[in-house]
């Protein structure tokens, strides 16, 4: 039997995860167990310290699945603090993994690695370069995780390695910094640039960690759903206006409202807007082996329905 340890087992796709995992040994971890199912057994730890060591070399899993990630910093939440949990807490991850003999490594990292770039493919390959800018925190933080990573390969090659280069992810209650900017009355756009999104359903998301977690193949996967959407999309299917500046009105204008208060976005954020990563998903599909339940509009239909827009 398979041993499973589940890190930020408490977040919106843990929760999900390790009630689809195959019954059996399984051990959730996070800070609480706040919403987790009963009866998952449960182990506290910290990522940012000692825990996965003394966690993982109790516990002996043969498949460690790292969730543990600050998608979208609470509200006080320094770059210092999602420093901690994002690059030290994989790094912490990854050692004890090493140290206690852990079989296999999953690991959700972000189409935000590959950066936020005018020279970026269109759609992009697992095969480009993780380049995620300095300027955003979780591009950056990936980035390094990936160089980590890349590392631990040459470096352990007994550790086998799934890496998930996820896209944007929708399903019910996702309520984040990406779906606040869908509810506004009027979506924003860069003059000039079609701004797409990738989309990746929960549920898919869910079966493709079952997989990885179990009897899927090592390696590195892009995730998403087939196409992607531009903003224009996006505003039709709302129903919504699209305000379109030129990129420099816009960082003029966020970098006066930022300062004032008025915005939590900054300059840097036109780059986000402009140059978002697409995501190819055909290694997903032939190498991995799933294919996506739902296309990136289906997704964002499916969304846009239960959260009654």
């Amino acid at each position: 039997m398979t041993r499973i340890l589940v890190t930020g087992a408490a977040g919106m796709v843990g929760r999900a995860l390790v009630q689809s995992l195959p019954d059996g040994d399984l051990i959730a971890t996070d800070l609480a167990a706040t919403g987790l199912p009963d009866g998952i057994p449960f182990r506290r730890m910290d990522v940012t310290g000692r825990d996965p060591d003394a966690v993982i070399g109790e516990v002996r899993p043969d498949v460690v699945v790292h969730l543990a990630s600050i998608v979208t910093p609470p509200k006080g939440m320094s770059r210092g603090q999602a420093f901690a949990v994002d690059v030290t807490g994989t790094r912490n991850v990854l050692d004890a993994c090493v140290a206690h003999g852990v079989r296999q490594l999953v690991v959700t990292s972000s189409g935000a690695a590959y950066g936020y770039h005018a020279d970026n493919p269109v759609p992009l390959t697992e095969d480009a370069p993780c380049r995620g800018n300095p300027e955003f925190a979780y591009a950056d933080h990936k980035r390094q995780v990936e160089e980590m990573l890349a590392k631990a390969r040459s470096d352990h090659p007994n550790l086998e390695q799934v890496v998930l280069r996820v896209g944007t992810v929708l399903g019910t209650g996702t309520d984040n910094q990406i779906t606040a900017l869908f509810r506004r009355k009027r979506l924003l756009a860069v003059r000039g640039s079609d701004s797409p999104f990738v989309f990746i359903w929960t549920r898919d998301l869910v079966r493709i960690l079952t997989r990885a977690a179990t009897d899927g193949p090592a390696g590195i996967f892009n995730v998403a759903g087939d196409g992607s959407m531009s903003v224009d999309d996006l505003a039709r299917a709302l129903g919504k206006p699209v305000l379109h500046l030129p990129a420099w009105l816009l960082k003029g204008a966020l970098g006066i409202a930022r300062p004032l208060g008025l915005s939590q976005y900054g300059p840097e954020q036109v780059r986000f807007l402009q140059y978002r990563p697409v995501l190819d998903n055909a290694r997903l599909k032939s190498v991995f082996g799933y294919t996506p339940e739902l296309t990136s509009a289906e997704v964002f239909a499916l969304w846009q329905r239960e959260a009654g827009l």
